[in-house]
């Protein structure tokens, strides 16, 4: 069975958060166990720097670093406003993505609460974008984002079973959504997010009951995709790519840079609001952009932050050549990496937030892709897999460039590489890279 790319169907299942620690309790599980003997697998892939679900997951449709495809954080540098949009819109991403090459070939695609694919060319799209002005509803800015009618059909078939953001009832929602999208819809390409263990963990810290129970339950909605691919004929005819786009690490305070900034009046804020600024930091949780506009504070800044990095508040101040080198925004002047225990907030009413003064995280993510036990993991079962092949490494961008070359549409231009070993297909597919 061939698609309208002359390819067969792709599903791609992010399971946000999920990770190489998670494997012991995921393998002894039915759904997932049994999809990890089969597939062609990778235990060890590295996230992206910053380790976001926004740069993580556009890598992953364009085979880029966020250096690359634009999306290096999930806020935009807006700090006039008190809530910043997040990246929402496809408009942001540089170059092409995935679902672009399958509609270019005539195919249809379909998505589920992706990241960054607010206005996106994709046929059936449900965006991950949320209401964020005082006159907006999520109705509105959903349709207006996405696919209204076939937003409006799975609202009025399952919109009982969410609670606005609140795990687990999202993911169930989604997951009916997605149920429904494959039996009627039959896409060439279907993107879904699920987000419940990472919701828990953010709550509760990477090893609670509550994190686990998440992961139990992503078996079960495994379990479910699988049967219903059996019933549909797709069982053997489907390529089925389930991974990861981060893991996550407990911390236990807040750091909050412009706080230092604002002391040394290099920022200036009133009613809550920042009304301007010479210096800013931008949060990425367990990493932290620091803009300058004055480049004559250049050195007065470095001296603060090697000051923090000191006091174990810091654990690494990267130049802005550095971070870009690492994939990150190549326009910031420093990136600081979080010590242990902490990750940042771009608050400036105090300098450090614990338990005690605030509320505060109990994991996150955001940190150097090379933090120890921080891997995240991919799986991919189809025609175009190698069964039960293994490499040891690879990134997201690889995953990015493998799935392409998968489908039969490389990218033209990746930073990432071809994982061919994962791949059953000749491996000739081709792309200029960067």
């Amino acid at each position: 069975m061939k698609t309208r790319t002359g390819t067969d169907p792709m599903i791609i299942i992010s399971l946000d958060a999920v990770g190489t620690e998670d494997l012991p309790l995921l393998k002894s599980l039915p759904n997932f166990g049994r999809f990890w003997r089969e597939a062609a697998v990778c235990e060890q892939v590295k996230s992206v720097y910053p380790s976001l679900t926004y740069p993580a997951h556009t890598a992953i449709i364009t085979g880029k670093y966020p250096c690359s495809h634009g999306i290096v954080n999930n806020l935009q540098i807006q700090p006039e406003r008190e809530k910043p949009d997040w990246f929402w819109k496809r408009k942001y991403i540089r170059g092409e993505t995935l679902y672009d090459l399958v509609r270019a070939r005539g195919g249809r695609t379909a998505a589920l609460l992706w990241p960054v694919t607010g206005g996106a060319g994709i046929r059936w799209n449900l965006p991950e974008v949320l209401p964020n002005r005082p006159w907006e509803n999520q109705v509105m800015v959903s349709c207006l984002n996405g696919s209204p009618l076939f937003e409006l059909d799975l609202q009025r078939r399952f919109g009982h079973l969410r609670k606005g953001v609140h795990q687990p009832e999202l993911d169930n929602f989604v997951q009916a959504s997605l149920l429904y999208t494959l039996r009627t819809r039959r896409p060439d390409l279907t993107l879904v997010h699920f987000t419940d263990v990472d919701t828990n963990r953010h709550l509760y810290g990477v090893k609670s009951r509550e994190a686990e129970e998440a992961l139990r339950r992503h078996d079960e909605r495994l379990g479910e995709i699988f049967r219903l691919l059996g019933r549909m004929g797709w069982k053997d005819r489907v390529n089925v790519a389930v991974l990861g786009d981060h893991f996550q690490l407990d911390v236990n305070r807040a750091v909050c840079p412009n706080w230092y900034f604002a002391r040394r009046q290099w920022l200036r804020a009133e009613n809550g609001k920042i009304k301007s600024w010479r210096v800013l930091a931008r949060e990425c949780d367990g990493s932290c952009y620091v803009y300058i506009k004055d480049q004559t504070l250049h050195a007065p800044v470095r001296r603060l932050l090697e000051k923090l990095e000191s006091r174990g508040l810091v654990r690494t101040v990267f130049t802005g050549r550095e971070a870009a080198a690492l994939g990150a925004d190549p326009s910031c002047a420093f990136m600081l990496e979080g010590g242990d225990g902490v990750y940042f907030q771009n608050g400036w009413e105090m300098p450090i937030i614990t338990e005690k003064t605030g509320r505060l995280q109990r994991a996150t993510h955001g940190f150097l892709p090379d933090r120890a036990g921080y891997t995240t993991v991919f799986g991919g079962r189809g025609p175009a897999f190698a069964p039960k092949a293994r490499v040891e490494t690879m990134s997201l961008a690889d995953e990015g460039a493998t799935l392409a070359a998968a489908m039969g549409i490389p990218f033209s231009q990746a930073d990432g590489e071809i994982q061919k070993n994962l791949l059953s297909i000749s491996g000739d597919c081709v792309y200029n890279k960067k």
